[in-house]
């Protein structure tokens, strides 16, 4: 028997698609802020509908997506719910996920933060929509101690110390790695230093340094010692394990690296795996080869740094000052810049495009603007309004000294330009089951809308409204079209130029050259897509 199907996950509502409206960005100047000439952008409006409205002009350019998306937790904030049914918190989110990659750049990265109640489920869509090759990491921080009031609950099951983000790309990319302070002696270490194979760094300091004779020999006793003679010898000192098999059988066709009155160092290839490995090779024995590693820290800026992994830590001293940052509460929402600054630094440089649509109290996009990053943020909710635009305007006028602001040297400048989502081109009639040209729009504003929808660019010059490439372009007209009509419209085309017209009213025995054809409004824009008023 043939068996068929895939393996995904299913709920209730998971199939039920609409086809979206592309809606126009109506800016508020009056909102807008800073440089005229900036391309940040602040979005007010349903964020599935303002994705669609980024697709055309956006799609594969944004190098780094941060969501902190509701987490379905059951509980009610201030400022929005947080307890939809399951299926209905997956059916919210698949069509932005599906969105949001198509944003997303070739060799860009999609973070999204999640706690223990959705965090499997959305794994496996993730899974689904990005592809399981282009997981990257699931990274877990944590974002509390286990004291406090969290500790009245600690008979119904372990307290809760952690969030998630999960990480993935469209394709290969490199992450800059991340590295902490070195706060800790670590003793567990086989090192290699000066030829020589060592326990520990302790039993470095022991041998090479006469007065810790005399002393107890107390990791803790010798931590500033210890950290000064990292910092000394950082280059020089190495992890080491038992070389295997393949590695000794290399040695002798490796290429020397390094060469001292004790030993060698070798690079060999593994013919296994392709990959390079460092051997020490030691001059004064026949064996005890061993595969050198350094060790996972960095000297930056004369502080020992440790090389960051997918356990992030420390982020719990943050979130007892995060209510300050931004000067703007958020209670239960707000995430510490520094972690959005980790992020960013991890994944872009400075002038790449960063994404958040569910932008909260606006932490994503303010951390991107002091680090010189492009970037678009949106909101339904009022603080959009409330929160978001405060924040960004002290950001902007070098008045914000929270968060990262000192770390970063942040000293002002730059500016955002403020859009709202337009409501939809067309909507019923009051009085008749039909469709009509939403009042509320401007010519113009219909002219753009139904370029967008057409999939052309709102460029008008002339009699066309825009253009798709150099030879098709579209002609919107509330007036009356005729023969005469199509013929002074058609001397504005060359032999291989099209043109699309879109009317509310044309005759009816119309003969059109073959370049040129005509739809009518309403009717033609109603098979394109679904016009509602709001998508939810």
């Amino acid at each position: 028997m043939k068996l068929e199907g895939k393996l995904e996950l299913t709920w209730v509502g998971k199939n039920e698609e609409i086809k979206l409206e592309p809606r126009i960005l109506v800016e508020d100047k009056s909102k807008s802020y800073g440089d005229p000439n900036t391309d940040n952008m602040l979005i007010h409006g349903d964020n599935l509908l303002a994705l669609k409205a980024l697709e055309k002009d956006f799609a594969g350019k944004i190098k780094c997506i941060y969501i902190d998306p509701p987490y379905n937790t059951g509980s009610a904030f201030e400022y929005y719910e947080d307890g939809l049914e399951h299926s209905e918190w997956l059916c919210m989110m698949k069509p932005r996920l599906e969105m949001l990659k198509k944003l997303l750049a070739d060799d860009g990265l999609i973070f999204i933060q999640i706690d223990d109640n959705e965090q499997a489920y959305l794994k496996v869509l993730c899974d689904e929509i990005f592809g399981r090759n282009n997981f990257v990491n699931c990274i877990a921080i944590k974002m509390s101690p286990s004291s406090g009031l969290k500790r009245s609950h600690q008979n119904k099951g372990f307290i809760k110390n952690k969030e998630f983000i999960l990480v993935y790309s469209k394709g290969n990319v490199e992450i800059k790695s991340l590295y902490d302070e070195w706060e800790k002696y670590d003793n567990h270490y086989s090192i290699f230093f000066d030829g020589t194979k060592y326990d520990s760094l302790l039993n470095i300091l022991k041998t090479n340094f006469q007065n810790y004779k005399k002393l107890n020999y107390n990791q803790y006793l010798f931590y500033d010692e210890i950290k000064q003679f990292i910092i000394d010898n950082a280059t020089k000192i190495f992890r080491s394990h038992d070389a295997s098999k393949w590695a000794l059988e290399g040695v002798s066709s490796g290429e020397i690296l390094y060469s001292s009155e004790s030993f060698h160092i070798i690079k060999v290839l593994n013919p296994s795996n392709n990959l390079e490995y460092e051997i020490l090779k030691s001059k004064n024995k026949n064996t005890g080869y061993d595969r050198l590693e350094p060790l996972s820290w960095n000297i930056i800026n004369g502080k020992i740094q440790t090389l960051r992994g997918d356990l992030w830590q420390g982020f719990e001293k943050d979130m007892g000052n995060v209510s300050k940052e931004g000067s703007v509460k958020f209670p239960a929402s707000k995430k510490p810049e520094r972690l959005i600054h980790d992020i960013l630094a991890c994944s872009t440089e400075e002038g790449d495009l960063i994404l958040d649509s569910f932008l909260g109290s606006g932490t994503t996009v303010a951390v991107a603007h002091k680090m010189k990053r492009r970037w678009i943020g949106v909101e339904l909710g009022n603080h959009a309004y409330t929160h978001c635009i405060p924040r960004l305007n002290s950001v902007i006028n070098g008045e914000d000294l929270t968060g990262v602001t000192s770390a970063i040297d942040w000293q002002g400048g730059g500016g955002y330009r403020f859009y709202e989502l337009a409501e939809s081109l067309l909507v019923k009639n009051e009085k008749l089951p039909i469709y009509q040209i939403n009042p509320n729009y401007t010519f113009e504003m219909m002219c753009e809308a139904i370029c967008k929808i057409e999939g052309f660019d709102y460029k008008p010059e002339g009699s066309f409204h825009g253009k798709s490439s150099e030879n098709r372009f579209i002609h919107v007209t509330t007036e009356f079209v005729n023969a005469e009509y199509i013929k002074t419209l058609s001397k504005e085309l060359s032999n291989k130029q099209s043109l699309l017209i879109y009317s509310t009213k044309f005759a009816t025995d119309l003969r059109l050259p073959d370049n040129i054809v005509v739809k009518k409004i309403p009717k033609d824009l109603l098979k394109k897509c679904k016009f509602e008023s709001e998508v939810r």
